[in-house]
């Protein structure tokens, strides 16, 4: 290929990928089951239940904006959601409450914990969040002793997993978040501070950017919008399962790496990793109607993230 040809390329994928996959992913379901995948409930169903891996991806995405990244955003997950509807349903706390308690107290507070601990030793987040997730796993079987906690208040799952003005809340809940977090980026000081960072660490800590403090803020956005995915989960499943989210970080990555974010870090727009989770959703969805095992669904998103990592290794850098 001609380094013209290269070039242009290079300005197609990084302006067009997320967007070309997402049509070519409805139009190959499409045409495997069309009386099934394009039916307009099913098209809702999709939407709604790529509400949590936008919520999980727009969390991820500000840990790979700094070139790291968050493994323990699954465990957050499933922790804060067992956490909250404990705290409802075995202990008659207000919604509202377990709410404050699940999303704020704990998903804030592990996520700014994260980001202490990759500041405070030095290591690459990699290992901090992997360690994380390990432990944080572990306390939700724990909490739960293994068994799925549910009797959750119908206030709850109507107000969070119901439908307002026949629109699905969890989708309401990730544009919202979405919306705030691209404000968050685009207008704000410290927003464009995650860029110049995650573009080069020494030039903006040269600039007077407070790297580690920077840092801790990425790191607890992403715990943030992990204890929402939980939040959101819980009140679609009407319970809180000891195992949910396992391997929902590998979503995560995925939808905000076809989203156009690079794993080196300081590039990526918000808006791109809601269409890089619907995605996710489509595939997930369009397997299952198609009848393929979880397994192979499973072989799908590994080929899926190597082959957009690997674009973003040789095309992404041609197009900044």
């Amino acid at each position: 290929m001609s380094q013209g040809k290269t070039n242009k390329f290079a300005q197609f994928w990084d302006r067009y990928s997320t967007v070309s996959i997402l049509c070519i992913m409805i139009l190959v379901f499409g045409i495997l089951r069309p009386k099934s995948f394009l039916t307009p409930a099913n098209l809702v169903k999709i939407i709604e239940q790529s509400s949590i891996y936008i919520l999980l991806g727009l969390g991820e995405f500000f840990a790979i904006l700094l070139g790291g990244i968050d493994l323990s955003i699954s465990s957050i997950m499933a922790l804060s959601g067992a956490l909250t509807a404990k705290l409802m349903v075995e202990f008659g706390f207000s919604p509202v409450f377990a709410i404050l308690v699940g999303v704020v107290l704990f998903g804030l507070g592990i996520g700014i914990l994260n980001g202490i601990l990759v500041t405070g030793t030095g290591l690459p987040p990699f290992i901090i969040t992997l360690g994380t997730q390990a432990i944080l796993r572990s306390l939700v079987y724990i909490l739960t002793n293994a068994r799925s906690v549910s009797g959750l208040p119908t206030s709850f799952q109507t107000t969070i997993g119901g439908h307002f003005l026949f629109f699905p809340v969890p989708v309401m809940i990730a544009l919202l978040t979405a919306l705030v977090l691209s404000l968050f980026t685009w207008k704000t000081q410290c927003g464009r501070n995650l860029y110049a960072i995650g573009g080069n660490p020494q030039a903006a800590w040269y600039a007077g950017i407070t790297v580690n403090r920077h840092t801790v803020i990425a790191f607890a956005l992403s715990g943030l919008c992990a204890a929402l995915a939980g939040m959101v989960n819980i009140a679609r499943l009407a319970a809180a399962e000891p195992n949910a989210g396992t391997g929902y970080e590998t979503y995560a990555i995925e939808a905000v790496i076809i989203g156009g974010a690079s794993f080196f870090g300081g590039v990526g727009i918000i808006p791109k990793v809601i269409i890089g989770g619907l995605i996710i959703g489509t595939i997930n969805n369009g397997l299952n109607m198609a009848g393929v095992s979880s397994f192979y669904q499973q072989l799908a998103m590994g080929i899926l993230l190597i082959v957009a990592v690997t674009l973003d290794r040789f095309f992404g850098g041609r197009s900044k």
